[in-house]
Protein backbone atom coordinates (compact mmCIF):
# COMPACT_ATOMS: atom_id res chain seq x y z
CA UNK A 1 0.00 0.00 0.00
CA UNK A 2 1.39 3.47 -0.70
CA UNK A 3 -0.03 6.93 1.31
CA UNK A 4 0.15 9.83 -0.43
CA UNK A 5 -0.16 12.91 1.75
CA UNK A 6 -2.02 16.38 0.91
CA UNK A 7 -2.14 19.40 3.39
CA UNK A 8 -4.59 21.62 3.58
CA UNK A 9 -2.65 25.00 4.78
CA UNK A 10 1.03 26.73 4.69
CA UNK A 11 1.54 25.66 8.38
CA UNK A 12 1.15 21.84 7.41
CA UNK A 13 3.06 22.15 4.46
CA UNK A 14 5.83 23.94 5.94
CA UNK A 15 6.07 20.65 8.53
CA UNK A 16 5.75 18.06 5.93
CA UNK A 17 8.84 18.81 4.09
CA UNK A 18 10.27 19.91 7.03
CA UNK A 19 9.80 16.03 8.28
CA UNK A 20 10.82 15.22 4.23
CA UNK A 21 14.23 16.41 4.87
CA UNK A 22 14.87 14.94 8.22
CA UNK A 23 14.10 11.79 6.67
CA UNK A 24 16.51 12.23 4.19
CA UNK A 25 19.01 13.85 6.58
CA UNK A 26 18.90 10.72 8.84
CA UNK A 27 19.35 7.87 5.68
CA UNK A 28 22.46 10.04 4.79
CA UNK A 29 24.32 10.72 7.87
CA UNK A 30 24.18 7.29 8.68
CA UNK A 31 25.98 6.29 5.72
CA UNK A 32 29.98 6.13 5.62
CA UNK A 33 31.03 7.90 2.34
CA UNK A 34 32.36 10.90 1.81
CA UNK A 35 29.70 11.63 -0.57
CA UNK A 36 26.22 10.75 1.42
CA UNK A 37 27.93 12.66 4.20
CA UNK A 38 27.76 16.07 2.14
CA UNK A 39 24.30 15.18 1.13
CA UNK A 40 23.62 14.79 5.01
CA UNK A 41 24.84 18.28 5.15
CA UNK A 42 23.74 20.32 2.35
CA UNK A 43 20.02 18.70 3.80
CA UNK A 44 20.51 20.51 6.97
CA UNK A 45 21.33 23.93 4.81
CA UNK A 46 17.45 23.00 3.21
CA UNK A 47 16.30 22.40 6.70
CA UNK A 48 17.20 25.93 7.51
CA UNK A 49 15.57 27.52 4.65
CA UNK A 50 12.08 26.14 4.98
CA UNK A 51 12.26 26.36 8.75
CA UNK A 52 13.62 30.29 8.45
CA UNK A 53 10.06 31.13 9.63
CA UNK A 54 10.46 32.75 12.48
CA UNK A 55 7.36 31.58 14.44
CA UNK A 56 7.58 28.22 13.37
CA UNK A 57 8.75 27.49 16.99
CA UNK A 58 6.38 29.40 19.19
CA UNK A 59 3.57 27.58 16.60
CA UNK A 60 4.78 23.86 17.53
CA UNK A 61 4.97 25.26 21.52
CA UNK A 62 1.45 26.37 21.16
CA UNK A 63 0.09 23.12 19.40
CA UNK A 64 2.08 20.98 21.54
CA UNK A 65 0.35 22.87 24.79
CA UNK A 66 -3.06 22.63 22.87
CA UNK A 67 -2.83 19.12 22.43
CA UNK A 68 -1.56 18.51 25.95
CA UNK A 69 -4.91 21.05 27.15
CA UNK A 70 -6.98 18.76 24.63
CA UNK A 71 -5.95 15.15 26.55
CA UNK A 72 -6.24 16.12 29.75
CA UNK A 73 -9.86 16.67 28.86
CA UNK A 74 -9.95 12.99 28.16
CA UNK A 75 -8.78 12.00 31.75
CA UNK A 76 -12.22 11.17 33.06
CA UNK A 77 -13.32 8.86 29.47
CA UNK A 78 -13.73 5.56 30.78
CA UNK A 79 -13.32 4.33 27.01
CA UNK A 80 -9.43 5.90 27.56
CA UNK A 81 -6.69 3.60 28.84
CA UNK A 82 -5.01 5.71 31.44
CA UNK A 83 -1.39 4.01 31.22
CA UNK A 84 -1.19 5.38 27.01
CA UNK A 85 -3.13 8.27 27.99
CA UNK A 86 -0.54 9.63 30.42
CA UNK A 87 2.39 7.97 27.85
CA UNK A 88 0.66 10.24 25.35
CA UNK A 89 0.82 13.72 27.80
CA UNK A 90 4.80 12.62 28.88
CA UNK A 91 5.94 12.69 25.61
CA UNK A 92 4.60 16.19 24.62
CA UNK A 93 5.98 17.51 28.20
CA UNK A 94 8.93 15.87 27.36
CA UNK A 95 8.73 17.52 23.87
CA UNK A 96 8.03 20.71 24.98
CA UNK A 97 10.22 21.13 27.57
CA UNK A 98 13.07 20.59 25.09
CA UNK A 99 12.05 22.87 23.03
CA UNK A 100 11.42 25.92 25.19
CA UNK A 101 15.21 24.95 26.49
CA UNK A 102 16.53 25.89 22.80
CA UNK A 103 18.13 28.30 22.76
CA UNK A 104 18.09 30.98 19.83
CA UNK A 105 16.79 31.40 16.34
CA UNK A 106 16.16 28.11 15.02
CA UNK A 107 19.72 26.73 13.15
CA UNK A 108 21.66 30.27 14.76
CA UNK A 109 24.77 27.61 15.56
CA UNK A 110 24.91 27.06 11.92
CA UNK A 111 24.57 30.49 10.82
CA UNK A 112 27.14 32.14 13.02
CA UNK A 113 30.06 29.61 12.01
CA UNK A 114 31.74 30.93 9.50
CA UNK A 115 33.18 27.73 7.76
CA UNK A 116 29.62 26.14 7.25
CA UNK A 117 27.90 29.27 5.70
CA UNK A 118 30.98 29.32 3.29
CA UNK A 119 30.31 25.98 2.11
CA UNK A 120 26.94 26.81 2.31
CA UNK A 121 27.25 29.38 -0.34
CA UNK A 122 29.09 27.51 -2.62
CA UNK A 123 26.41 24.45 -2.48
CA UNK A 124 24.15 26.81 -3.94
CA UNK A 125 26.27 26.66 -7.03
CA UNK A 126 25.63 23.68 -9.27
CA UNK A 127 29.48 21.75 -8.67
CA UNK A 128 30.34 24.72 -6.14
CA UNK A 129 31.79 22.62 -4.09
CA UNK A 130 34.58 21.17 -5.80
CA UNK A 131 37.82 20.47 -4.20
CA UNK A 132 39.59 24.06 -6.06
CA UNK A 133 36.57 25.68 -4.50
CA UNK A 134 36.77 24.74 -0.84
CA UNK A 135 40.25 23.04 -0.22
CA UNK A 136 39.27 22.98 3.31
CA UNK A 137 36.17 21.41 3.31
CA UNK A 138 37.78 18.60 0.84
CA UNK A 139 40.46 17.84 3.10
CA UNK A 140 37.23 17.66 5.68
CA UNK A 141 36.01 15.04 3.46
CA UNK A 142 39.01 12.66 3.67
CA UNK A 143 38.43 12.32 7.66
CA UNK A 144 37.15 9.07 8.83
CA UNK A 145 33.86 8.37 8.45
CA UNK A 146 33.31 8.22 12.10
CA UNK A 147 34.74 11.89 12.39
CA UNK A 148 32.15 13.26 9.91
CA UNK A 149 29.54 11.82 11.61
CA UNK A 150 30.21 13.16 15.01
CA UNK A 151 31.00 16.51 13.69
CA UNK A 152 27.60 16.59 11.92
CA UNK A 153 25.75 15.04 14.46
CA UNK A 154 27.18 18.10 16.53
CA UNK A 155 26.40 20.68 14.27
CA UNK A 156 22.80 19.26 13.78
CA UNK A 157 22.05 18.74 17.50
CA UNK A 158 20.48 22.27 18.57
CA UNK A 159 17.76 21.32 15.59
CA UNK A 160 17.00 18.12 16.78
CA UNK A 161 14.13 19.67 19.71
CA UNK A 162 12.17 21.36 16.76
CA UNK A 163 12.66 17.73 14.86
CA UNK A 164 10.60 16.15 17.90
CA UNK A 165 8.16 18.46 18.42
CA UNK A 166 6.87 18.69 14.21
CA UNK A 167 7.16 14.80 14.48
CA UNK A 168 4.84 14.32 17.03
CA UNK A 169 2.44 17.18 16.21
CA UNK A 170 2.53 15.29 12.40
CA UNK A 171 1.71 11.97 14.45
CA UNK A 172 -0.90 12.89 16.43
CA UNK A 173 -2.53 14.94 13.83
CA UNK A 174 -2.40 11.25 11.35
CA UNK A 175 -3.98 9.55 14.51
CA UNK A 176 -6.62 11.87 14.47
CA UNK A 177 -8.60 10.57 11.45
CA UNK A 178 -9.89 6.99 10.54
CA UNK A 179 -10.03 5.83 7.34
CA UNK A 180 -12.84 5.08 5.08
CA UNK A 181 -13.40 3.12 1.86
CA UNK A 182 -14.09 5.02 -1.24
CA UNK A 183 -13.97 4.32 -4.94
CA UNK A 184 -13.24 6.87 -7.79
CA UNK A 185 -15.54 6.24 -10.57
CA UNK A 186 -14.22 6.58 -13.85
CA UNK A 187 -10.65 7.57 -11.96
CA UNK A 188 -12.08 10.83 -10.27
CA UNK A 189 -13.34 11.47 -7.16
CA UNK A 190 -15.37 14.67 -5.57
CA UNK A 191 -16.36 15.62 -1.89
CA UNK A 192 -18.03 18.33 -0.07
CA UNK A 193 -16.17 19.31 2.96
CA UNK A 194 -19.02 21.29 3.76
CA UNK A 195 -17.31 24.04 5.10
CA UNK A 196 -15.17 21.70 7.88
CA UNK A 197 -12.23 22.43 8.48
CA UNK A 198 -9.20 19.74 7.80
CA UNK A 199 -5.46 20.06 8.29
CA UNK A 200 -4.55 16.96 6.22
CA UNK A 201 -5.81 14.36 3.62
CA UNK A 202 -4.10 10.94 3.35
CA UNK A 203 -4.96 8.81 0.67
CA UNK A 204 -3.96 4.92 0.80
CA UNK A 205 -4.26 2.97 -2.17
CA UNK A 206 -2.82 -0.20 -3.66
CA UNK A 207 0.06 -0.04 -5.22
CA UNK A 208 -0.68 -2.74 -7.67
CA UNK A 209 -3.32 -0.88 -9.48
CA UNK A 210 -0.83 1.53 -10.80
CA UNK A 211 -3.53 4.83 -10.08
CA UNK A 212 -1.15 7.82 -9.20
CA UNK A 213 -3.89 10.71 -7.53
CA UNK A 214 -3.54 14.16 -8.05
CA UNK A 215 -4.76 16.20 -5.26
CA UNK A 216 -6.23 19.25 -4.85
CA UNK A 217 -8.74 20.78 -2.19
CA UNK A 218 -9.56 23.87 -0.02
CA UNK A 219 -12.02 24.34 2.53
CA UNK A 220 -15.26 23.40 0.34
CA UNK A 221 -14.19 20.37 -1.39
CA UNK A 222 -11.56 17.84 -2.52
CA UNK A 223 -11.08 16.41 -5.62
CA UNK A 224 -8.65 13.60 -6.67
CA UNK A 225 -7.79 12.29 -10.41
CA UNK A 226 -6.29 9.29 -10.51
CA UNK A 227 -3.38 9.35 -13.40
CA UNK A 228 -1.00 6.34 -14.78
CA UNK A 229 2.20 6.04 -16.07
CA UNK A 230 2.79 4.67 -19.33
CA UNK A 231 6.45 3.87 -20.54
CA UNK A 232 7.55 7.78 -21.12
CA UNK A 233 6.67 8.06 -17.34
CA UNK A 234 4.16 10.92 -18.23
CA UNK A 235 0.82 10.78 -16.08
CA UNK A 236 -2.46 9.63 -18.32
CA UNK A 237 -5.83 10.16 -17.20
CA UNK A 238 -6.98 6.66 -15.45
CA UNK A 239 -10.51 5.99 -16.83
CA UNK A 240 -11.02 2.86 -14.32
CA UNK A 241 -12.76 2.40 -11.19
CA UNK A 242 -10.43 2.95 -8.86
CA UNK A 243 -11.04 1.80 -5.10
CA UNK A 244 -8.99 3.54 -2.38
CA UNK A 245 -9.02 4.34 1.30
CA UNK A 246 -9.65 8.47 2.11
CA UNK A 247 -8.44 9.57 5.96
CA UNK A 248 -9.53 13.25 6.86
CA UNK A 249 -7.17 14.99 9.76
CA UNK A 250 -7.48 17.48 11.66
CA UNK A 251 -6.58 18.43 15.35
Amino acid sequence: MIVYEYPFNERIRTLLRLEDLYEKFKFFVNQEHAMQHHVALATIFDMLEVAGRADLKSDLLQELERQKQSLLSFRSNPKVVPEMLDAVLNELETVSGALVAAQGKTGQNIRDNEWLMSIRGRTIIPGGACEFDLPSYYAWQQRPAEQRYNDIANWFAPLAPLFDALSLVLRLLRDSGGPVKMIALSGSYQQMLQGKVYQMLRLTIDESIGAIPEISANKYMLWVRFTTQGGDLKPKPLEDDVPFELTLCNF
